[in-house]
């Protein structure tokens, strides 16, 4: 923060990755500790960031830090705030990915499953958290970070390609399980430059390192019924 208490550029860039990454393994240990399963939690191909944690941290700083010191008010905000960041960012990506990254559907009070009275009060408790006491003790370590341009123009130029290779990865991957496992007619029509172009994504993107980075994707056939992919797999 500078001298007038605004939130420089240099800190939200930081923000979002640092809380990316806690946010990560936040998300694997409450997986593990309430399922048993280690798996892995990414939102991203490369990269141990879980994105939605970042830019729910970014839009719950700038949007509440003034509200420090009303901790009731820095609750109710937080919760009715992540509820509709929560609520956008799984609709967005539902629409940029086809599939959904989490579902509530089995919690009571949900809303069309993308957000529930639960996860409201997690944010609450996170956005007391995270701006009454966390975000102190980062912008420390923020500080120390050098205020390099270069650096931050790599940062976000990196995080873009990571993200658009993102998209790339996941609807290769679904478009090739579709292929192998619902049409696979298909296959027998492809051009030179589409079995070039899947082979290329095969090495890239092979299923092993999908369904290793993202266990929990889902293929939606032809008439819209959802499957885990790695049901689909398991069961060939």
């Amino acid at each position: 923060m500078d001298n007038k208490g605004k939130i420089t550029i240099k800190q939200i860039i930081w923000y979002f990755i640092i809380f990316s990454i806690i946010g990560l393994i936040i998300e694997t240990m409450f997986c593990f500790l309430t399922t048993g399963i280690l798996e892995s939690r990414k939102g991203l191909i490369w990269g141990p960031f879980c994105p939605v944690y970042g830019v729910g941290a970014v839009l719950l700083i700038l949007i509440l830090h003034s509200y420090k010191e009303k901790p009731v008010i820095l609750f109710v905000l937080g919760s009715i705030l992540g509820n509709v960041i929560e609520y956008l960012l799984s609709f967005l990506l539902e629409a940029y990915y086809g599939t959904r990254f989490w579902d509530y559907s089995y919690l009571r009070w949900n809303l069309n499953g993308r957000i529930c009275i639960l996860y409201s009060a997690y944010w609450g408790v996170l956005s007391f958290i995270l701006v009454r006491y966390l975000k102190q003790y980062i912008d420390i370590v923020i500080n120390k970070i050098p205020n390099s341009k270069k650096l931050h123009i790599i940062l976000i130029v990196g995080l873009i390609i990571d993200g658009i290779c993102t998209v790339w990865a996941v609807t290769s991957y679904q478009t090739r399980i579709g292929m192998e496992y619902y049409d696979k007619r298909t296959q027998t029509n492809q051009t030179r430059f589409e079995k070039i172009k899947n082979k290329i994504e095969e090495t890239l993107f092979s299923n092993e390192i999908m369904l290793k980075t993202f266990p929990n994707l889902r293929y939606i056939d032809n008439e819209g019924n959802e499957y885990y992919i790695k049901d689909i797999i398991k069961s060939d």
